[in-house]
């Protein structure tokens, strides 16, 4: 015998101590006759020991006489993808079905114990003429780990497997628990021929209403060279586009970005297809769509200058007429007799009031918006407090923020402040002054787009990449540019100028920092790109408005609720919640319910538990399984005992895609890193008796290495029942209470 669970000989001595200190301090203090307290005390001090024993596990080890024949457990994947029918002219469930019948069973039965089991979302025995592939998803992890399970405390030789590789729940081997080698036989053909599938429909970043929105799209074709084919684009079942696409060569993803501009108010779904062959594979992997989620509510910006100024009036016009924004402002007009600053402010009358001041004195009031502009202000305008507030609005609230005009870099500006390293570029790096512009058409202080600036959301200002480039080409150029330094490990520079001589200078940069994004605008009077040009050109109001649209969709609300970026009907999806305050501290004793509403119009109620995986960090998990394909609408309340805390409401887009019948391949990576990591090898069917005689080599180690427990019995527990009875007996008859 020994123990699963074994403790060093120093702590067993602690452990006897302390049981026997227990048991006689719980009879130290009755007055009742010492050959009681002696016998109730040691029945205590058993009952105790006893569970520390049972807590340690004691184990037998078999012997071979145990064991009998050793158990070979056969798993059959039974998954959707097992119906392809690309295994030598027939069906893989088919090939699997006549390797078991015609060979593995014939080989293995007379020298084994087998067991057939099939696995799709779950495992369970079967017959090999009950086999069939209509399992949704293929847990590959799930079965080995239930297999392991499943016969605990039985010499297993080894697990031989057949499948196609395909794994939906995604192989981890170091989350298995130990199992025997496995050694998998792969069905299917390692190539696909005559199948088209789309590989994925990527959105980009949640977006406002009225904004546009790129569509990344990933398409490969299988067995048909560089034949042309068609990606079809609809928009809540409406086609709006089709795109024809070469691919450069066979097997080679073809890469396109489609244009949208999502539907007001509602979650708008976008689907991409393939038109199917009629020699097609796979036709179900032809189709995928992606889900766009509705804006929540208009961000609020707030816009503070330290100085009145032309841009102030031009900034504030171009985002005012934007029904996606809500803009407040603030604007430094000089000081008053008494040497105090005095402030224009024009704020929503909700948060006037955390304005007097000219700037929010408490981290609640900052952490209301969701994109903070600072133009024209410096370091020395803001107290400490708010520095550093300002600086935990973008790393921990998630906020984004914009800094312009050369009051905010030249001189001391936001030089050695908290905020500094929250800017993308480098504000030690600079010249005294700001560089004159210059008085021809082209030269220094015009706009040059970098390569990354072309690929930006915030820089396309027209409906092409070709008309853009001619636009930001055409922007007048600015008055002047604060020669700030380089950029920081991980910032962008979108936009570049040049002063005199041609020294290269950073325009627009941009970076994440903590939770957040920032931006700096080192250009001034970009307003001359308003008037400057005719009156039917918005290239101005363009880019200042996916500019602060851009830094203000990081920031989350004080309750969020995520779903699975994909789910298939009948999946168990965990919803997420997180809950936090008016400072984005987090809510560890909410009561959070979650709604969730089908398709179909149908709802039904969840309670939300505190998220185990991150106990105090105000994160709640619910799960539901959808019964049907189709849009979601999941909303989340959450309470600290009677007060309302906040709602927040996401959709979720149940069978955009297939993932079972992805890449319809037999995956012989999966089956390989399993091999390796199992101590098995993976074979072919023509291999079945080399593979019977190494299952029977290992069939002495199988039987030695099991351990079969002790403690888990009836017994034990009668033991211990007996023992706390008896002491309770004993307790009552001897007037002891």
């Amino acid at each position: 015998m020994t123990f699963a669970n074994p403790l060093p000989w120093w702590a067993l001595g602690l452990v006897l101590v302390a049981a026997a200190a227990v048991a006689w301090q719980a009879y130290r203090s009755f007055s009742a006759a010492p050959a009681a307290r002696y016998v109730l005390a040691s029945l205590r001090f058993v009952t105790l020991i006893l569970l520390v024993v049972c807590l340690m596990r004691p184990v037998a080890r078999s012997t071979a006489a145990d064991g009998g024949r050793a158990l070979v457990p056969v798993l059959v994947d039974v998954s959707r993808s097992m119906g392809i029918e690309d295994a030598d002219g027939e069906r893989r469930i088919d090939s699997a079905r006549r390797l078991i019948a015609g060979r593995l069973l014939p080989v293995l039965g007379p020298r084994f114990q087998v067991e057939l089991l099939s696995f799709g979302e779950v495992l369970q025995p079967v017959n090999v003429q009950d086999l069939s592939a209509t399992a949704r998803e293929s847990n590959l992890s799930g079965a080995l780990s239930a297999v392991a399970e499943r016969f605990r405390g039985r010499p297993i030789a080894g697990i031989v497997l057949l499948s196609d590789g395909g794994d939906t729940a995604a192989l981890a081997l170091r989350d298995l628990k130990p199992s025997p080698a496995v050694f998998p036989i792969g069905i299917g053909s390692p190539q696909a021929t005559n199948d088209r599938e789309v590989l994925g429909v990527t959105a980009a970043d949640a977006v406002l209403d009225d904004s546009r929105v790129d569509l990344a799209v990933s398409a490969v074709s299988h067995g048909r060279g560089v034949e042309p084919f068609d990606l079809r684009l609809s928009e809540n079942g409406r086609p709006i586009e089709v795109r024809r696409v070469v691919p450069v060569a066979e097997g080679s993803p073809v890469n396109e970005t489609f244009r949208v501009s999502p539907v007001a108010g509602v979650a708008t779904v976008y689907t991409v297809e393939i038109p199917s062959a009629s020699d097609e594979l796979v036709p179900e992997n032809n189709t995928r769509s992606a889900l766009v989620q509705p804006p929540a509510r208009a961000r609020r910006i707030l816009l503070v200058e330290g100085a009145p100024g032309y841009e102030h009036s031009f900034l504030k016009r171009a985002w005012a007429a934007d029904k996606g924004l809500e803009i407040d402002s603030v604007v430094r007009k000089g000081r008053n007799e008494q040497g105090q600053d005095t402030f224009y402010i024009q704020a929503a009358q909700s948060r006037s009031a955390g304005l007097r001041a000219g700037y929010p004195l408490r981290a609640e009031d900052l952490f209301r918006y969701d994109a903070l502009v600072l133009a024209n202000v410096s370091g020395d305008q803001l107290t400490r407090a708010q520095l550093d507030a300002t600086r935990a609005f973008v790393a921990h609230r998630g906020g984004g923020l914009l800094v312009l005009g050369a009051h905010s870099f030249l001189r001391h500006g936001l030089l050695d402040t908290p905020i500094e390293d929250v800017l993308p570029l480098d504000l030690t790096d600079r010249g005294g002054s700001v560089l004159p512009a210059s008085s021809r058409g082209s030269g220094p202080n015009r706009l040059r787009l970098t390569p990354e600036g072309e690929m930006h959301p915030m820089m396309q200002i027209a409906a092409g990449a070709e008309e853009t480039r001619k636009r930001w080409d055409g922007v007048p150029a600015l008055a002047a540019i604060a020669p700030l330094g380089g950029p920081r490990p991980g910032a962008t520079v979108l936009a570049m100028t040049s002063g005199p001589g041609g020294a290269p200078r950073a325009l627009v940069a941009v970076q994440r920092f903590g939770e957040g994004r920032s931006m700096v605008f080192s250009g001034e009077a970009a307003w001359r790109w308003r008037m400057m040009q005719p009156a039917g050109n918005r290239s101005y109001e363009t880019f200042w408005r996916q500019a602060v649209r851009w830094l203000a969709l990081a920031a989350p609300e004080p309750i969020v609720v995520s779903t699975p970026p994909a789910a298939v009907p009948g999946e168990n999806l965990p919803i997420r919640i997180v809950v936090r305050n008016a400072a984005f501290a987090p809510e560890r004793d909410a009561s959070v319910d979650v709604r969730i509403t089908s398709p179909s119009g149908r709802y039904e109620q969840l309670r939300a538990i505190v998220d185990g995986a991150a106990p105090g960090s105000g994160q709640y998990v619910a799960h539901f399984a959808p019964a049907q394909p189709g849009v979601y609408r999941v909303t989340a309340e959450a309470r600290r005992d009677t007060a309302m805390l906040g709602t927040a409401g996401v959709s979720l887009l149940v069978g955009g895609g297939d993932p079972e019948m992805s890449d319809p391949r037999r995956n012989d990576s999966v089956l390989q890193r399993l091999a390796s990591a199992s101590g098995g090898r993976v074979t072919t069917a023509e291999a079945i008796e080399a593979l019977a005689d190494t299952l029977e080599a290992a069939v002495p180690s199988a039987t030695l290495a099991v351990r079969r427990d002790l403690w888990h019995n009836a017994w034990s527990l009668l033991a211990l029942v007996s023992l706390l009875s008896g002491e309770w007996v004993l307790r009552r008859r001897w007037g002891l209470r």
